[in-house]
């Protein structure tokens, strides 16, 4: 039996999905290109850190907390993010991180319509969607530049649920603030340990042949 045959597509009206750690590998991505920016600074960050009390977090909140520990002033540090997010660009685009099966699933199409709910910002996320062919694969996108309060606050999956319609949809997340937005928007969650167990967890929710 499959772990995950507990999810049938009709208890839900929706399929919502985070991208960085859940639709792709994109995190080791950030955590390279932050590093890169943070160098000149004489400051890095440790993979385990970044992974605790960086992922998940909006970006200036993540600087907000390194400039208080580095004592590097915070403006000096986020003077630097438009060239973070240009290098991740340039990775990410370079080869996009999204397990082949994710795609391949999705590509296939899914019983239920899906929407996409991420902090990051639509300029990072959009040409990413566009390079895999899977852009209109989400009916509803939203994007950390179109709400006021990111995750862990409630309102990037509220707003997501009013535009689609959704009043039952089944998120997938893999971060801890994630997670805690999705629930405190009151939606169901399945936690995402790598972007490589998806595919997966939406075998239930593939359309029948």
């Amino acid at each position: 039996m499959s772990p995950y045959s507990n999810y049938d597509a009709l208890d839900y009206d929706a399929l919502f999905f985070d991208f960085d750690g859940t639709l792709v590998d994109s995190e080791p991505l950030h955590f390279a290109a932050w590093n890169q920016v943070l160098a000149p600074f004489g400051l890095s960050l440790a993979w385990d850190d970044y992974a605790a009390h960086c992922i998940g977090v909006a970006d200036r909140a993540m600087v907000e907390q390194l400039a208080a520990k580095s004592g590097v002033p915070f403006p000096a540090l986020f003077a630097e993010f438009p060239r973070k997010k240009e290098i991740f660009q340039e990775m990410i685009l370079r080869e996009p991180p999204m397990p082949a099966k994710t795609r391949e699933v999705l590509l296939g199409g899914l019983a239920l319509p899906c929407a996409l709910v991420s902090s990051s910002y639509s300029l990072e996320v959009e040409p990413v969607l566009e390079a895999l062919g899977l852009k209109e694969t989400f009916r509803v996108r939203m994007y950390g530049d179109m709400v006021g309060r990111l995750k862990p606050d409630p309102e990037p999956y509220l707003l997501a649920g009013e535009r689609m319609g959704a009043r039952r949809p089944l998120v997938f997340e893999d971060s801890v603030a994630g997670v805690a937005s999705a629930r405190a928007a009151g939606f169901e969650v399945v936690r995402i340990g790598h972007a490589d167990e998806l595919a997966g967890k939406l075998l239930p929710f593939v359309k029948a042949a």
